[in-house]
């Protein structure tokens, strides 16, 4: 589904980068504060920066403990390991990340296979849950987790509703499942919804969100869960080679983030809505209204491919991804402006003009 672009040398280089908001890059301010940052020895716990950050992260999930990781793909794959055994089944939407771009994690790491549920917008309902849980067996894989990402990336950057969040966990729970939430995008959710992150992740066990995306944070994401949790997940933290040192350089920029790029996700947001609304008008494109910062557009009608699209756009300077055979998926962030919105409209006008 993730189809990067190669570097072209003869390509211009990219001015308006809406391939993915991890794009992102610290401001002066941001890497101001990272320069000041008291740091220590993580693996200790000696680094009063990142033990700063993973306390106001609990407090912000309204979970007991966290802590600090590279990425989320390893706070996903960290949660995984800690809740699963090999031969478990997971049970997460078709389109998660967990299934289409963290190069098998599941399968490789945990011996864990996941089980894929269909819906619209990459969610499912409760009875679409209910429809897959079995009667414990030595026949069958045992059920172990349900995993959720909040937003759906794969899904148009959709918001995840509240109770069906708490019914999805609650049925988990009953059925005797961990719950983990995939929240990469889960301050998005927040800001487009007005709900607080501790409502959205009240149900669920474990759960993480990232700060090289909207956020702006070069690199962080932090696992939030149970003390106990926590605590037997620092074990595969060990395994994996995820323990830190003078860390708090880094946990610096997360906590400017969590001061200064919250808020302002209300910016990305109105530019995706202006870029979609845009997109709508050129013909050839269906472009999906976006909830939060990701604009989709199947471009099957327009007689081109997507990597078509994306070359001639990237000879105009602008970046967008590939996802699948028929769409394009433009991220809004904090280095793109209303200007780069409106001039991502015209390439696509232009393009279309010259192909007609």
């Amino acid at each position: 589904m993730y189809a990067p672009i190669p570097p072209d040398p003869a390509a211009p280089s990219v001015r308006v980068n809406l391939y993915s908001d991890t794009q992102t890059r610290p401001t002066r301010a941001m890497r101001a504060a990272m320069l000041d940052a008291e740091v220590g020895d993580e693996q200790l716990s000696l680094d009063p920066t990142v033990n700063a950050l993973c306390a106001r992260v609990a407090v912000l999930l309204g979970k007991e403990a966290a802590m600090f990781l590279p990425s989320g793909a390893m706070c996903n794959s960290v949660a995984i390991l800690t809740h699963c055994r090999p031969g478990d089944e997971i049970i997460a939407h078709e389109t998660a990340h967990i299934i289409e771009a963290e190069g098998g994690a599941p399968w490789a790491l945990a011996g864990a296979r996941v089980l894929g549920l269909s819906g619209p917008r990459g969610m499912f309902t409760v009875d679409d849950l209910r429809s897959v849980l079995r009667s414990p067996s030595r026949y069958s894989a045992p059920q172990t987790l349900l995993a959720i990402e909040q937003t759906s990336n794969l899904g148009g950057g959709a918001v995840w509703a509240l109770d069906t969040l708490h019914s999805l966990a609650a049925v988990a729970r009953d059925h005797g499942m961990a719950t983990h939430m995939d929240g990469a995008r889960l301050m998005n959710a927040v800001v487009a919804s007005g709900i607080k992150a501790s409502d959205f992740t009240a149900g669920f066990d474990t759960v993480w969100i990232d700060f090289t995306k909207g956020l702006g944070a070069p690199l962080g994401a932090v696992l939030a869960g149970s003390a106990d949790m926590i605590g037997r997940a620092w074990r595969w933290k060990q395994r994996l080679g995820g323990s830190l040192r003078q860390a708090g350089i880094c946990a610096a920029g997360c906590l400017y983030a969590l001061d200064h790029h919250v808020d302002r996700l209300a910016e990305d947001h109105a530019n995706a809505k202006r870029l979609a609304e845009g997109l709508s008008r050129i013909p050839g494109l269906t472009v999906e209204t976006p909830e939060t910062n990701l604009v989709y557009a199947d471009v099957a009608a327009s007689g081109r491919d997507p990597a078509g699209w994306a070359d001639a756009l990237r000879a105009q300077g602008i970046m967008v991804s590939v996802m699948g055979r028929t769409r394009l998926r433009l991220c809004t962030h904090l280095d793109i402006t209303r200007a780069d919105i409106d001039e991502t409209i015209m390439a696509f006008a232009a393009i279309r003009a010259i192909w007609l």
